[in-house]
C-alpha cells in the first residue's frame, strides 16, 4: 500500500487538481533550493513529491486560498 493514502490526502485539500498543485510546487521548491528542509522530521520518502504529499497528511502544508476567493 502507497503513503500516504489518496483518501487521506484528499480529506486535507478539496480536489486532486489542488493536490497535484500544492505538491508540485513544494517539491519544486525543496529541489531547486537546498536550503528548504522538509517540513516532515523523519519522511519515508526520499523523492521531493512524496516527502510533500507526507507534509500535507501531517498539516504541515495547506493550499493558500487568495482573500476575493473566499
Amino acid at each position: 500500500m502507497l503513503y500516504p493514502s489518496i483518501d487521506n490526502l484528499l480529506e486535507k485539500l478539496d480536489s486532486k487538481y489542488s493536490l497535484v498543485t500544492v505538491s508540485a510546487r513544494r517539491a519544486r521548491e525543496m529541489k531547486e533550493d537546498s536550503a528548504r528542509v522538509p517540513l516532515v522530521e523523519k519522511p519515508k520518502s526520499y523523492k521531493f513529491v512524496g516527502i510533500a504529499l507526507e507534509e500535507i497528511v501531517n498539516d504541515q502544508l495547506t493550499k493558500r486560498v487568495p482573500k476575493e476567493e473566499q
